[in-house]
């Protein structure tokens, strides 16, 4: 499959700061990426290299397998990279019909946008009554009036309540689902889990992990266990090489799995062994729990 985009070796420093440190991947069409980090881990500085408001310092980045320029490359790209920033005394479909004039766009496109982000009934609302969550979704279709095959969200959801957040995540699905492919910077696990195919971790401006969400959570799992004998469970579990890491925190044994095991045989097995159980759990392991395992390998 040919990449929408390219990121080699993507170096951007600010004096003696390295914000992004020789970045490599692909986003592929169709797919949501993720780009996962702290504050600071170099997700904006990434996002503003590709759309040509950041300059880098080496490496390279294409669009659409390097057959275009950036610059024509970036009329088949939706952004929203800052706060949104419309015209206050407007009205929604005013301010629209502003930005459809700078891209060439179809004032027709206006209404069906402002469906996909169900603001079609506020269309004649002022800016300035408009919620955050509303103002964020009304940029979400100021970056959708050009139909770009890619959209690219920096930190969509930053600063709405539950009920923004969950609004925007439905529009982000709804708009992949229509097949636009779609790359977010976010430092929340949670948003990258419910809404991503695929994710980019970066922490200090390296990448950790690249690769799809699923596979990055498909680990073995984990126990939860308590018992009387607490010193002796420990002491099996550190010495047997089908676990990983073992945490006790208020009574309460967490031991990674290094192999795939149910809770029926090890609860047998630690029978035989004269260990009694008083507590028993078997979790899959989240992508907070993946990505603190990676960050606190450097």
């Amino acid at each position: 499959m040919e990449p929408i985009l390219s990121i080699n070796n993507l170096t951007k420093k600010f004096g003696y700061l390295t914000a992004v440190k020789d970045l490599s991947f692909n986003i592929n069409k169709g797919n949501v990426y993720g780009i996962l980090g702290p504050n600071g881990s170099g997700k904006s500085t990434t996002l503003g290299i590709v759309l040509n408001v950041v300059n880098k310092t080496s490496g390279d980045f294409k669009w659409f397998n390097g057959t275009v320029t950036t610059h024509d490359a970036l009329k088949r790209v939706g952004a929203i990279i800052e706060n949104p920033n419309f015209y206050p005394y407007m009205t929604a479909a005013q301010n629209l019909k502003l930005v459809c004039k700078i891209k060439g766009v179809d004032y027709s496109k206006i209404d069906e946008k402002l469906e996909v982000v169900n603001l079609l009934d506020r269309k004649d609302h002022k800016f300035s009554s408009y919620s955050l969550g509303m103002k964020q979704r009304l940029a979400i279709a100021s970056a959708l009036l050009n139909d770009p095959e890619i959209l690219i969200l920096d930190e969509p959801t930053n600063g709405l309540d539950p009920q923004g957040i969950h609004q925007i995540r439905k529009i982000i699905k709804d708009i992949a689902s229509e097949g636009t492919t779609i790359l977010l910077a976010s430092h929340l696990l949670d948003e990258v889990e419910k809404v991503c195919s695929h994710v980019v971790v970066l922490r200090k401006g390296e990448k950790l992990y690249s690769g799809r969400v699923d596979e990055m959570i498909s680990s073995h799992g984990f126990f939860e266990l308590k018992c009387e004998n607490e010193n002796e469970l420990i002491t099996y579990l550190e010495s047997n090489p089908d676990f990983g890491s073992v945490k006790v925190e208020n009574k309460l044994i967490t031991a990674f799995l290094n192999e795939p095991m149910d809770a029926v045989t090890f609860n047998k097995l630690m029978f035989e062994k004269g260990i009694i159980l008083s507590h028993l759990v078997k979790r899959k392991e989240s992508l907070e729990e993946q990505f603190l395992q990676l960050t606190d390998k450097l």
